[in-house]
């Protein structure tokens, strides 16, 4: 498969879900008004060959899909200028209100300066892994060690335990604690509303990851709208999200746009502890759909087993406080062909899924598939989805798609 087939078979993928038939809960069950952003990246670790990989976008500016131009080893998409998500003054997400006119609204530029516009979706709390990069490499410095104890809203705990919390369950607390030690240790250095440093961006943009922004929080851990970072400021494309996502999978080969030489992103002690956290991911709820497994109308995702640690005797799934899932998961995962480890964000317009795919033995599929959108809650036919069901529909159609390439010759 060449990099153009690949990128084809993503296309009819996505175009296969019919993303424009979605009901919005914004228009009373009606189909939503625009066509949906997508931005789909993935990258293919064929047995005995070189890498493959694909990037395509859809949004109501491109209904029928864009192929990213990637420049050579992997490095920077060229034909799309990204332009950032953004918010009104009631900081309202503006731009996917049923009656936007992208016409009269202002986006801010993000990267890239491409002919083809793109308006980045955000997120969500796929930005939980930029901040577990962003501690990681805090450990590697010396300014903290995985058991130092962090107070947070009342609790005293060592950093590895919040930082495990924020990835498996995506708690926003352990979020909010970690992004106030990063700031508390000088890797983020605001004055006023101004910030002044983030050591994060500048090793993202020496590793050639530009679009990955962690921009705006408060040194009281604020990260979302109200704290006045949120949506606009807190930014990852599907492409870049992937490429992150590369540097941390110590299955794949070297990624080929890092200069030979450069330091490691995270150390192998780092890298290790983030993999097994996304290993552990309990969120199977996007692009896989395991966790849902028995809810009615259940459509399966990327076939992906559920951790043994959430699942109850009774096979109903229980992380953190948060999230309980009673129908009984097993048969589901015991059925499953691979392992997930991934991140996922959803909240009323967004929904966001990236991670690693491996293949379980006897089956050796090894990929990378990383996805943003629009489609949130507010598309989900109801508790406990978190999106639309075309979503997993999406992450089942993209491994039946490859899987076949992928699988190494018995």
């Amino acid at each position: 498969m060449t990099p153009n087939e690949l990128a084809q078979a993503l296309l009819r993928c996505v175009r296969a879900q019919h993303f424009e038939a979605t009901p919005d809960s914004m228009r009373d069950g009606a189909p939503l008004s625009q066509f949906p952003s997508l931005d789909l990246a993935l990258i293919a670790f064929p047995p005995d060959a070189p890498p493959v990989w694909a990037n395509v976008l859809f949004s109501r500016e491109h209904p029928q899909g864009l192929i990213a131009d990637i420049a050579p080893g992997a490095g920077a998409v060229r034909n799309i200028a990204y332009f950032a998500d953004r918010t009104d003054a009631a900081l309202r997400s503006d731009a996917w209100l049923p009656d936007a006119d992208w016409s009269h609204l202002a986006f801010a530029p993000l990267a890239g300066g491409g002919p083809m516009r793109f308006v980045a979706p955000y997120p969500a709390s796929l930005i939980k892994l930029m901040v577990a990069v962003a501690v990681a490499r805090q450990v590697d410095a010396g300014a903290c060690t995985w058991q130092t104890p962090l107070d947070f809203a009342g609790r005293t705990r060592p950093v590895a335990d919040w930082a495990e919390d924020m990835i498996v369950f995506s708690c926003n607390t352990s979020t909010s604690a970690l992004v106030a030690l990063l700031h508390a240790q000088g890797a983020i250095v605001r004055a006023g509303d101004r910030e002044l440093r983030n050591a994060l961006h500048e090793v993202f943009a020496r590793q050639g990851l530009h679009t990955l922004r962690l921009a705006n929080t408060r040194a009281d851990g604020g990260w979302g709208n109200a704290a006045g970072a949120g949506v606009g400021h807190l930014q990852m494309t599907a492409w870049d999200s992937a490429r992150l996502l590369w540097l941390l999978d110590a299955a794949a080969p070297a990624a080929p746009w890092v200069a030979p030489g450069r330091p490691a992103l995270v150390s192998e002690e780092g890298r290790m502890r983030i993999r097994n956290w996304l290993d552990d991911q309990a969120l199977h709820e996007i692009l896989s759909s395991t966790a849902l497994a028995g809810v009615r109308g259940w459509v399966p995702g990327l076939p992906a087993a559920m951790p043994a640690r959430w699942i109850g005797a009774d096979g109903s799934l229980f992380a953190g406080t948060e999230y309980a899932f009673p129908a009984d998961v097993r048969p589901a995962s015991q059925r499953a062909e691979v392992r997930f480890a991934h991140k996922t964000g959803s909240t009323e317009n967004y929904a966001s899924d990236a991670g690693i795919v491996r293949g379980i033995a006897p089956r050796t599929r090894h990929y990378i598939v990383a996805l943003t959108t629009n489609l949130g809650q507010r598309y989900a036919p109801g508790e406990p989805c978190a999106t639309a069901w075309r979503l997993p529909a999406l992450g089942a159609a993209i491994d039946a798609a490859i899987s076949p390439w992928l699988e190494a010759p018995a």
